[in-house]
């Protein structure tokens, strides 16, 4: 089955995932215009505005990051901004909050893996939150984004710590931390057939948990220097109480 497909239409489901479904207000995009903003790689923190500002005038790529949330923010605060998804869904939301705030964005329908539609050295910065735990290979993502990079572009990225995956998924929703799984995991080969069915069936993602190895060593294997990280939280309420189990990297492409 096409994986990627599966996906973008499970997250046109109305549930799960809700805290990257909400468009801004229009308090939040005037904000933005007075250069007070917040924006999201992951789920709680915000990400340090030193980590993308001056932003006014930059190529900025929203990379699998549509949902209305942060391409507008960028947009209202002077960016020139492109914004990719999968999900037409989350993309429409993009759309909405543009033309209801008169902003300016270019919005495609797009795999994060495949950024061929874009030239070499197009962009200043690829703001990139946490989705590629839907994809099986990060790799083709960061050597993408330092293709699409300018020389001192900036790679913003947000993923999860794959000890999340560790754990069985069930146990978890009842409160208990229960080691099943190996990582690197992949729900398509970690899942029973039964389970793998009732995901299929029930339009649920399919997940893939990848290694420190793959998503901090295959930045720098691309050429990308780490230059700034931090962790936060993953909303499971388990899990929350020992550690925070997502992360997101400040990387540069060197000149």
């Amino acid at each position: 089955m096409d994986i990627t497909q599966h996906n973008s239409t499970a997250w046109e489901k109305d549930d799960g995932f809700e805290e990257w479904k909400q468009p801004v207000s229009s308090d939040v995009i005037n904000d933005a215009r007075n250069g007070i903003a917040e924006v999201l790689l992951t789920n709680s923190k915000p990400v340090p505005s030193d980590w993308y500002m001056p932003i006014k005038g930059k190529k900025l790529l929203c990379l699998a990051s549509g949902g209305g949330q942060q391409a507008p923010v960028f947009a209202a605060m002077g960016a020139n901004v492109t914004v990719t998804d999968m999900s037409l869904g989350q993309l429409n939301k993009d759309r909405m909050v543009m033309e209801r705030e008169n902003l300016s964005m270019e919005i495609i329908q797009r795999d994060m893996c495949d950024l061929s539609i874009f030239d070499d050295e197009s962009f200043d910065i690829v703001f990139h939150p946490i989705s590629n735990c839907f994809i099986g290979n990060p790799n083709l993502v960061w050597s993408e984004c330092y293709r699409v990079l300018k020389k001192g572009g900036l790679l913003l990225s947000g993923f999860v710590n794959p000890l999340l995956y560790l754990f069985d998924l069930k146990g978890m929703e009842k409160g208990e931390l229960k080691i099943t799984n190996t990582i690197p995991y992949s729900d398509i080969e970690q899942l029973s057939k039964a389970e793998l069915e009732e995901r299929i069936s029930n339009n649920d993602t399919l997940e893939y948990g990848h290694s420190l190895e793959t998503q901090i060593g295959g930045q720098t294997a691309a050429g990308f220097a780490i230059i700034g990280m931090y962790e936060d939280i993953s909303h499971d309420d388990v899990l929350d109480k020992h550690i925070k189990s997502s992360m997101a990297t400040k990387a540069i492409k060197l000149a």
